[in-house]
């Protein structure tokens, strides 16, 4: 009896060894990387050759640019918003991409991806260099231990600088503490557009073997535990038919369909659940797999409730694993119910009830952004790394018919030594030399402190400490004395001393004191006073603002005047009316126009600006009330 103990306890021991070395094996021919940039680096026009050159498509398939970024606003305003991870096969080896954005207000959909991988794609541009963004994701990828590969893209492009480019960046892997092994990362010279990328700078220039090589021969494969499955959300997806789905890296063990396993969460509740399908990543395909081995990117479906960092494993008692820690916002944005005349007239979902559910719906998937109730219960604080991001998720909301109104950015104070503190910004500039002078006025009005100023080839660089109340609406005022060429990047400092007041707008606005629609008789003579935002037949109502009044004070006006008929014509009756067009504002560009007295009201089918409060009366009495004491608003 004792011999027979003996002898299943060493084949249960010896099936344990085989599993994990089975796993290990298995592992060996994985490789999990992050492609990370700065913003219009080329990041995810390498992934769709990396796909198609590791044959993901068929040969006569028709395939659109940017495969990667699925959702509308991506394709739209060309940037890279969600991080999404997909999967290619090369030389035997199987190798988990995740495809990051690179606009520093997106900072952590790369913070949150770090645990997933062993290495990094770090892209950098052959004329810019390493940016605001590089350093940032740099930073993390770094600390995190992840490997680096650099890739040098646009080398074919005009004033490449490929050598002064490579030099940049060893500069930053020293100033940034790399280690010996990360500081002797391997460098690669590409044109993603062109589908080619080589170990020299002057190689063959023909495919993306000489990358696929690197990524293979350089990048780790992932380590696995000897223990049960364990594995860290990183992401969650959702499919139409099991709902919620758990995406991560695989550090122990095995998950199949059907087996039970414990969700273990931030704040330390565990619940067991049976996982309904288990998902493999191929390609842009999501496939069921029935098997999740270690070492491996998965997705797991199950859950009633699941957010990222939680934790899910096989063993109802296992140690939960720690999450990357996430910077904090330093942008607030108050979110309130449409209570202007024309509310509901656009949008369904327009009550206080499903703004709340649909901001702390997105708080699950979006770990950046924080929401803060008050005490009507009409109105919500969201805070989060900068204003597109808010306003990106405004305008998912008002695609999905939502009416909400929403308020000018404010950035986060906090008390420190000597009193309140405000975020800080390091800005880089790139404008032409004729553009320098217009471009360090603005910034000195703004609170900015030039730093440094570096001529070259194509113009001026000029590097600044700024305050991010001084950066709300820079861009807007950088297209227009660049006429689009100028280029901005920036990435948060510190905390410091509060730098005084900064007036951003120098106008005031034409506000509207009767209902009704707007009337090109009585537009043709404000737009004498102003630029107008409306035109004939624009429903506005009290309050709204219709345009922009030149001098600083508020104008009240009648747009919706006709003329009066009378029975003698005039020598002027007859002509016609000729309008400039109106100023079309864009979600981003109306929320950094108004001031903190207005609100944008977004609805599906309209971008209105308006005052906080739409009685004229009530704007008196609150002024008068601001000026006898200044902090009772």
């Amino acid at each position: 009896m004792f011999f027979s103990l003996v002898t299943v306890a060493k084949g249960v021991i010896f099936c344990t060894l085989c599993l994990f070395e089975e796993s290990r094996m298995h592992a060996e021919n994985i490789r999990n990387i992050a492609i990370i940039a700065h913003v219009d680096h080329g990041k995810t026009t390498l992934v769709d050759q990396l796909l198609r050159q590791s044959g993901t498509f068929r040969d006569n398939q028709r395939v659109d640019e940017r495969v990667m970024d699925s959702m509308d606003l991506e394709k739209e305003k060309g940037i890279t918003i969600k991080a999404k991870n997909t999967s290619v096969h090369w030389d035997g080896k199987t190798v988990n991409i995740v495809d990051t954005p690179g606009h520093a207000d997106f900072g952590a959909e790369v913070e949150r991806v770090m645990k997933m991988v062993d290495g990094v794609l770090l892209l950098v541009d052959a004329y810019e260099g390493p940016q605001a963004q590089t350093r940032f994701v740099l930073k993390k990828a770094l600390a995190n231990g992840l490997r680096p590969i650099v890739v040098i893209n646009k080398v074919d492009r005009e004033f490449a600088r490929p050598k002064e480019v490579h030099d940049r960046v060893l500069e930053l892997f020293l100033e940034l503490e790399a280690n010996e092994e990360q500081f002797a990362a391997p460098f690669v010279y590409a044109s993603a557009k062109d589908g080619w990328a080589d170990a020299e700078l002057n190689g063959p220039r023909k495919d993306m073997k000489g990358l696929f090589d690197k990524i293979v021969e350089h990048i780790s494969p992932p380590e696995i535990e000897d223990a049960p499955f364990r594995m860290l959300v990183s992401n969650i997806q959702w499919d139409d038919f099991v709902g919620r789905v758990a995406v991560g890296r695989v550090l122990s063990g095995a998950i199949r369909t059907g087996e039970s396993i414990t969700a273990i969460r931030k704040d330390g509740s565990r619940q067991r659940i049976k996982v309904t399908k288990v998902f493999a990543y191929n390609g842009l395909a999501v496939q069921s797999s029935g098997l999740g081995e270690a070492g491996n990117i998965i997705g797991i479906a199950g859950f009633e409730e699941v957010d990222i960092g939680d934790t899910v494993a096989a063993n109802a008692d296992a140690e939960p694993l720690p999450f990357v820690e996430i910077d904090p916002p330093t942008i607030r944005m108050e979110f309130a119910v449409n209570d202007g005349p024309l509310a509901g007239q656009d949008g369904k979902l327009v009550t206080s009830r499903q703004i709340r559910e649909r901001l702390f719906r997105e708080k699950k998937t979006n770990i950046s952004i924080q929401i803060e109730e008050t005490g009507d219960g009409t109105r919500f604080y969201v805070s989060a790394r900068g204003a597109m991001q808010i306003a990106i998720l405004v305008e998912q909301m008002r695609r999905e018919g939502f009416e909400v109104l929403v308020s000018r950015p404010t950035v986060i104070f906090q008390d420190g030594p000597g009193g309140l503190h405000e975020p800080f910004e390091n800005l880089w500039v790139e404008v032409a030399d004729e553009h320098l002078g217009g471009v360090m006025e603005n910034l000195s009005r703004r609170k900015g402190q030039i730093t440094n100023i570096v001529h070259h080839a194509a113009g001026v660089t000029v590097e600044a400490t700024i305050p991010t109340r001084g950066l709300i609406g820079f861009e807007f005022d950088l297209v227009n004395m660049t006429s689009g060429r100028g280029v901005m990047s920036h990435l948060f400092a510190e905390y410091r001393p509060f730098a005084g007041e900064i007036v951003t707008r120098q106008s005031g606005v034409l506000v509207s004191m009767e209902r009704g629609k707007a009337m090109a008789y009585t537009l043709d003579t404000l737009q004498d006073r102003g630029k107008l935002f409306i035109d004939p037949g624009d429903e506005i109502y009290v309050g709204m603002i219709v345009g922009e009044n030149p001098r600083k004070h508020d104008l009240p006006v009648n747009p919706t005047k006709a003329k009066h008929l009378v029975n003698v014509r005039s020598s002027g009756d007859g002509k016609g009316i000729m309008l400039s067009p109106p100023i079309r504002f864009s979600l981003e560009r109306a929320i950094e126009y108004i001031e903190p007295d207005e609100f944008v009201e977004a609805t599906p089918k309209h971008i209105r600006m308006r005052k906080r409060l739409l009685d004229p009366n009530d704007r008196k009495r609150a002024e008068k009330r601001m000026t006898a004491d200044p902090t009772a608003g």
